[in-house]
């Protein structure tokens, strides 16, 4: 009787232990960093050829311009990283100050009716916008393109219909008003300088914004549909609700910058905001949102307001011709593209 043939048993090959990355590799892979690097060089350069810029009360005009942008920003990077645009944000924040101020005047009501009544008119805003995108697969470019034309038409038409001329009413001596304006556009005294209330705003919506996309499920999803849409509703993925969302947040801060207008300057002139929603994002292209979505981060498109808010007044105190901005603006967005294109294929290769 033959003994059984004994079977070598096959070698275990193990798969190579990849070395940790360094401090310096993962923080080059973070979508903000390119960012960082800009604003330093930018806040040095004006650091030193322009004296007033190295004041307080020049941190605080910078601050104040850039919270103006800054706070649009958060719900522009977060639509983005969803993989989607919003070229409406500039004219709804217009919108949204004519509502409160057209019906407040126009019904002789308390002003925070009005400003509950714009809350509304906004939120639906986003809320079509989202819908449509979702609903008609048109891109989202087409879709809030159209939407501005209409709401820079009605922010015009509108408001000379009702006062016979292109702004609002002056607001001021409505009830409600004063209480409105410590909320939205109040000046606080911080002991060493002195800022607009929508500076705190900003960073609290920026906090808020992070939070969500960086330890919730929620931020998952909005990654995830920005990245590969199909993939996403495979693992269940809500991403019709998350993009509607989407387009609800960015419409919601663009009310919230559009009461700040209101109750800081009393009235409203309605062909502003023009523009605005392309300020809003290449501020969060700088902070490392990538066009075609899945990635990016709210901290970079804080940091690329802060850059534009130091920019916009640091050419002024610098004495440069301010026309000079919009060549700055274009630079910025070609290096910002070139530089999160770098960072998201440096980062895929070291996973």
């Amino acid at each position: 009787m033959s003994s059984p043939v004994a079977t070598q048993p096959s070698p275990i090959t193990e798969e190579p232990v990849r070395p940790p990355r360094s401090l310096f590799s993962r923080l080059l892979a973070r979508p903000e960093i390119g960012a960082v690097a800009a604003a330093i060089a930018i806040f040095i350069f004006f650091f030193a050829v322009a004296p007033p810029f190295r004041d307080t009360a020049a941190l605080s005009t910078v601050l104040y311009a850039s919270s103006t942008i800054g706070i649009v920003a958060v719900g522009v990077a977060l639509l983005m990283i969803g993989g989607e645009f919003d070229l409406s944000a500039g004219v709804s924040v217009v919108t949204s100050a004519l509502a409160a101020a057209l019906v407040s005047y126009q019904l002789s009501l308390n002003v925070w009716a009005g400003v509950v009544i714009s809350l509304g008119v906004a939120l639906l805003i986003g809320f079509i916008n989202g819908y449509l995108v979702v609903r008609t697969g048109i891109p989202s470019f087409l879709i809030t393109l159209s939407t501005f034309f209409m709401l820079r038409g009605i922010n015009l038409g509108v408001t000379k219909a009702l006062t016979g001329t292109v702004a609002s009413d002056n607001a001021s001596r409505l009830d409600g008003f004063s209480t409105a304006k410590a909320i939205f556009a109040s000046d606080l005294n911080l002991g060493f300088m002195t800022v607009k209330v929508t500076v705190l705003w900003w960073l609290l919506f920026v906090a808020i914004g992070t939070w969500v996309l960086l330890r919730t499920r929620i931020g998952n999803w909005i990654f995830a549909s920005g990245g590969n849409a199909a993939s996403a509703r495979a693992v269940g993925v809500p991403v019709p609700k998350v993009k509607i969302g989407l387009f609800m947040t960015v419409a919601f801060l663009g009310w919230f910058l559009g009461m700040h207008l209101l109750f800081n300057f009393s009235s409203v002139q309605s062909g502003l905001g023009v523009g605005n929603e392309f300020i809003y994002i290449i501020a969060a292209v700088v902070g490392g949102c990538l066009l075609t979505g899945g990635y990016g981060s709210v901290i970079g498109a804080a940091i690329g307001a802060f850059i534009f808010g130091m920019t916009t007044q640091g050419i002024v105190f610098a004495g440069f011709d301010p026309n000079w901005f919009f060549t700055f603006l274009g630079a910025m967005l070609l290096l910002a593209v070139l530089v999160n294109l770098y960072v998201k294929n440096y980062s895929s290769r070291r996973r």
